[in-house]
């Protein structure tokens, strides 16, 4: 018990000081839920299984599952309701099954996913979408979570109004303007949120606004996300998601 204490205690810390690297300043509602969420359910935020959008904390897929590994869950079955889907119009619906042990009589979670409540960055994969979101609402049911996943959150369908990159300075031989240009050819080619893109060059160079970094820092960025685009372009629209708000009257 005194280990296990210890551990829980551990954690907590380490999910503090990452949390204030990250998002900075936290309330005392968001710490006060971090410290409960680090003590009772271990989720680490360096792991990846917690997101703070807006000041409220959501849980991940990934938080989800390693939960479950944790608890020894028992096994999760998904299905397709058909009657509540709709292939021709992108409109897919699942229901998930999450067995906490063999005897369990299962906890229930149904997850649906179409054009109009997933980000454009996702579109063409509502399936998945759908079938994700099922588990989730499971297994947050099964081990009484509170908190929403990131994936059950909806988002704008439509794109975004691109945005500039802030100008950089010249040497009189347009160079500044060819880094933008090629961000832009790789927002373009690849259809990817300019608005999320900014914000992840941000978090990555530890700056508030894109005028606070270099000039090197951005062309660094803009040579990484084409070479990241073009070998796994799946991760790099997962990262770019962590970047999503809640919509507007998400519960």
């Amino acid at each position: 018990m005194t280990i296990r204490v210890s551990r829980n205690k551990t954690l907590c810390l380490a999910n503090l000081r990452l949390a204030r690297s990250k998002w900075g300043t936290l309330n005392r509602t968001a710490l006060a839920q971090l410290r409960r969420l680090s003590n009772e359910l271990r989720f680490s935020v360096a792991a990846g299984d917690l997101l703070l959008l807006d000041a409220s904390w959501y849980v991940t897929h990934t938080g989800l599952i390693r939960l479950a590994t944790r608890r020894r869950c028992s096994g999760i079955q998904v299905q397709p309701t058909p009657e509540f889907s709709d292939a021709p119009n992108r409109r897919y619906a699942f229901k998930a099954t999450v067995y906490k042990s063999r005897q369990s009589p299962g906890f229930v979670g149904y997850g649906d996913a179409d054009p109009s409540n997933v980000s454009y960055l996702v579109q063409g994969a509502e399936m998945r979408v759908a079938e994700t979101r099922a588990v989730n609402r499971a297994l947050r049911k099964a081990y009484g979570i509170g908190i929403c996943s990131v994936e059950e959150i909806g988002s704008r369908a439509e794109p975004q109004e691109s945005t500039k990159l802030p100008s950089q300075p010249t040497n009189g031989d347009g160079n500044s303007r060819t880094v933008r240009d090629r961000l832009c050819q790789i927002i373009r080619q690849y259809q990817l949120d300019a608005n999320l893109v900014k914000a992840y060059a941000t978090d990555s160079f530890g700056v508030k606004a894109l005028r606070e970094a270099t000039r090197e820092q951005v062309e660094n960025f803009v040579a990484h996300l084409a070479d990241w685009a073009e070998k796994d372009l799946d991760a790099v629209r997962c990262q770019l998601n962590s970047y999503l708000g809640p919509k507007e009257g998400a519960a």
